[in-house]
């Protein structure tokens, strides 16, 4: 019989729908690891080892439990039906089980047998069980608490807490909130805290505990205060600073980046501090603080391939590839788990110092993960570079993605290389092939109806966008490009004018989408309009094709002068562009 993975009993609180906390969460260290909150994990056994293994537990006084043939079925039928999917079955079978024995181990496992059935009534019984058969297992009444306050049942589960809080108050603070789970009444949740912590005044765990109860049940300043408390009961404790720091960032990622850096003004040890301190500063923009936080925790802990791989990152997007390629060496030589997205990045930095077989190297060295697509790309881009297109495609038809996203990423980078040689009916044919093995792939889709319109297909065009918008009803970018289409190819200006409005809609600061809309209401003779569009979408993004429709609306307007100086303007950085070009030569021929 398979083995069956159990699931430790401290989940509990996942038997209601959604029981994820929101608001303020317990901050996760990464840098130094932290104990964990959840009791260890059942050994993994089978059919007849489990009697066995009652019958032979030393450190439990344990019932005398002979291995009878109805024990012995009940037990075969309860696995079978869990490894089957039964778990129905398999909770009912299991309880009846513990209900005849009472031996704690065969309560255990009908409780975690309920929870995978999410039947929450056997699971509190078979958890009152295990609690009453092993009465000074830890596990057991953290488990039977658990139920308790999942089920909004607080007056039974207090007892509980307060003599797990007598015998270990600050693990059993720290863990409080977890094992709550998600109670409806946040202020029931926030004041049954409260009453635990009072008993506790001297512990800053305590504290810690009432002020993610009030974090999360939206008491800000109350979780403020108690971690005030907390600091002065405990300074420079950085479980109590982190939580500070995410809960001032709600309201204020300025003051919280304030608040992190006087705390590490202070205890500049604080790791796990400054790590969030550096990752918030990367979310701020603020990339070159964030790099030097990043190098500094990097140094100090050499063997951290995320911080390596960080400060490494940080340097790459500031344009600086060679402290780029030591950092994330570095991460690489700490034998990280993902190596693929290390050698991604490192082929990045080689490309920027200019050293395109090296990248290649790198590129070639991803074999898996999430930049497997993006790797190989990169690779076809750079033999293209070298006049080597042959290879550049047969590169990228051998490649196999991990799943469907990726392959349809493929395919499109399949196109783009066809494109890349303006091989027009090649990329429409290509996308028409894969949209027959990925029929409702939107990217797709939208990939061929471009294609589409470059061999004048309107038809295709219309009906592969339509799609697009079924499939993903806020696409902006499908609403955008048919109705610039029908403005711009069909007298269909009223339609095309409605389906830019809800472009617009979903998007309304996108240059190109403002520039679609100016240029409808050009073709349908409203030209201060129009030209108000585009100004605002050239102001955004002064794109060679913006500036062509600009200029033809100040043409038309008899200011020829000022279109003469945008279009000489544009062309001196966008030579070759090709809707520019043809603006120029249909009016100043």
């Amino acid at each position: 019989m398979a083995n069956l993975k159990y699931l430790p009993l401290y989940a509990a609180l996942a038997f209601a729908p959604g029981c994820a906390q929101h608001g303020a969460r317990p901050p996760q260290p990464t840098v130094a690891a932290s104990a964990s909150a959840a009791p260890d994990t059942v050994p993994e056994t089978d059919g007849e080892e489990v009697v066995d293994a009652v019958e032979a537990a030393p450190e439990v006084d344990l019932p005398k439990l002979a291995l009878t043939p109805d024990i012995l079925f009940k037990f075969l039928i309860a696995e079978v039906a869990t490894q089957r999917g039964a778990t129905g079955v398999a909770s009912a079978t299991y309880l009846n089980l513990a209900q005849e024995t009472r031996d704690p181990r065969i309560a255990r496992r009908a409780a975690e047998v309920a929870f995978l059935a999410r039947d929450r009534a056997a699971a509190l019984e078979a958890t009152r069980l295990w609690s009453a058969a092993e009465p000074d297992s830890d596990r057991a009444r953290q488990a039977l608490a658990a139920m308790l306050l999942n089920e909004g049942r607080l007056d039974e589960a207090e007892p509980i807490l307060r003599e797990m809080l007598a015998r270990s108050p600050a693990s059993g603070f720290m863990h409080l909130t977890a094992l709550m789970g998600k109670l409806r009444d946040g202020a029931a949740m926030l004041a049954f805290v409260e009453r635990l912590a009072a008993d506790h005044p001297g512990v800053a765990e305590a504290r810690y505990a009432v002020a993610q109860a009030a974090g999360n049940t939206g008491h800000t300043e109350a979780a403020l205060v108690a971690l005030e408390q907390a600091d002065r009961l405990r300074p420079g404790w950085e479980p109590a600073a982190l939580l500070r720091a995410q809960l001032i960032g709600k309201a204020s990622p300025t003051d919280a980046l304030a608040f992190m850096r006087l705390f590490l003004g202070t205890y500049p040890e604080a790791r796990d501090l400054r790590l969030a301190f550096a990752r918030a500063l990367t979310n701020a923009n603020q990339f070159a603080e964030a790099r030097t936080q990043f190098e500094r925790l990097a140094s100090e802990l050499p063997r951290n391939a995320e911080v390596s791989f960080a400060a490494g990152l940080l340097a790459l997007q500031m344009g600086e590839p060679e402290p780029a390629r030591e950092w994330l060496t570095r991460a690489l030589d700490a034998n990280p788990r993902d190596r693929d997205t290390l050698h991604y990045y490192l082929g990045q930095a080689a490309e920027q110092s200019r050293q395109p077989e090296l990248a290649a190297k790198h590129y070639a060295d991803v074999t898996g993960g999430n930049y497997l697509v993006a790797a190989r790309a990169r690779q076809a881009a750079l033999l293209v570079t070298a006049d080597r297109r042959a290879e550049a495609r047969a590169l990228l038809a051998a490649t196999q993605g991990e799943n469907d996203a990726q392959n349809v990423r493929l395919i499109q980078a399949q196109a783009e290389l066809l494109r890349g040689d303006s091989e027009k009916q090649a990329v429409f044919d290509l996308l028409s092939e894969a949209l027959k093995r990925f029929p409702d792939s939107a990217e797709l889709l939208y990939d061929r109806a471009m294609a589409a319109e470059k061999l004048g297909r309107l038809d295709v065009l219309e009906a592969d966008l339509r799609r697009v918008m079924h499939l993903r009803p806020d696409d902006a970018h499908a609403y955008n490009a048919l109705g610039y289409t029908l403005a711009d190819r069909t007298e269909r200006l009223s339609e095309a004018i409605e389906l830019l409005d809800r472009a617009l809609k979903i998007s309304p600061d996108d240059p190109f989408i403002l520039d679609s809309v100016g240029w409808a209401q050009y073709r349908a003779g409203n030209l201060a309009r129009a030209q108000e569009f585009l100004e605002r979408a050239y102001e955004a993004r002064p794109d060679p094709e913006i500036a062509a429709h600009l200029g033809e609306v100040l043409w038309a307007r008899g200011r020829q002068e000022e279109a003469g100086k945008l279009w000489q303007s544009s062309l001196q950085s966008h030579p070759q562009n090709e809707v520019l070009l043809e603006t120029l030569r249909r009016l100043k021929p």
